[in-house]
């Protein structure tokens, strides 16, 4: 008996589902009482409304009825299906009413995130300041930059803090899309979209910018003109003498800077 009842919760596992998602139940989206197989679905489908006051997201935490996939039965939030009694997703979240039958992800529920995860709770930790989940790997070796993953890609501009896509944590503290962050570094744009700091280590390229520089004289007309620059990577603003190829920073010896206004002295 115990077998055949566990063959039952084991039936249709990993054959019913979405792109987003395999398991076993669709859920009826309370804001448009419609029916979609999972919430990026739902989102995916009303983003493409003709009117824009049309279009809403779903609230993970609103569902309230789910219809199995296997018999068709709606019912009420649960992982066990009320009359066929099929496991509707062998991971099952009820904060998040959340399904999913491919366990492999290592899916795990975050109080502090609020939402559910994939990748495994012992590979990755709750940063509070950041207010996300990091990879173990970035415990006390990231900058915090507060609420940073409760931001668009600066790129794509998707919400980053639910995305499904992998995010990466530069230098800076700030996040983006992994597949965003190599596009930008593939069209040699190394500085963070937000704060213009260098993501990478530019000393090779800092060294070969003073061999141009020494290579390249001046007009006399501009040989001794200074000018006030701004770093971007450590921020220290300094008088230097002004080249076409760039200006370096006389703290951190950066070309990563920006000219601006002399200071007003005080009178």
């Amino acid at each position: 008996m115990e077998g055949s009842a566990n063959e039952r919760l084991d039936f249709g596992k990993m054959g019913y589902g979405c792109k987003h998602y395999r398991r076993r139940c669709k859920v009826r989206a309370p804001c448009c009482n419609e029916i979609y197989p999972c919430r990026h679905c739902h989102n995916e489908a009303t983003s493409m409304l003709s009117n824009p006051f049309d279009r809403h997201e779903l609230v993970r935490y609103d569902v309230k009825q789910v219809v199995c996939s296997v018999c068709d039965t709606e019912q009420p939030v649960a992982q066990v299906c009320t009359n066929c009694g099929v496991n509707m997703g062998e991971y099952f979240c009820e904060v998040c009413k959340f399904y999913d039958d491919d366990t492999e992800k290592g899916h795990f529920h975050c109080n502090d995130c609020g939402i559910c995860r994939v990748g495994g709770r012992d590979k990755f930790f709750h940063c509070k300041k950041c207010a996300s989940c990091y990879a173990v790997g970035l415990r006390d070796n990231h900058l915090c930059v507060e609420n940073s993953m409760r931001h668009h890609c600066p790129i794509c501009y998707e919400y980053l803090f639910d995305s499904l896509k992998d995010t990466t944590v530069m230098k800076c503290g700030h996040t983006m899309h992994c597949e965003c962050y190599e596009e930008m570094i593939k069209r040699d744009k190394y500085c963070c979209p937000i704060c213009s700091k260098s993501v990478i280590d530019m000393s090779g390229t800092w060294k070969r910018i003073d061999e141009e520089i020494e290579a390249i004289v001046m007009p006399e007309d501009y040989r001794y003109r200074k000018v006030w620059i701004l770093c971007n990577d450590c921020n220290d603003t300094t008088e230097v003498y002004f080249h076409i190829i760039g200006q370096k920073c006389s703290h951190c010896k950066s070309y990563n800077t920006r000219s601006i206004a002399p200071p007003v002295l005080p009178q």
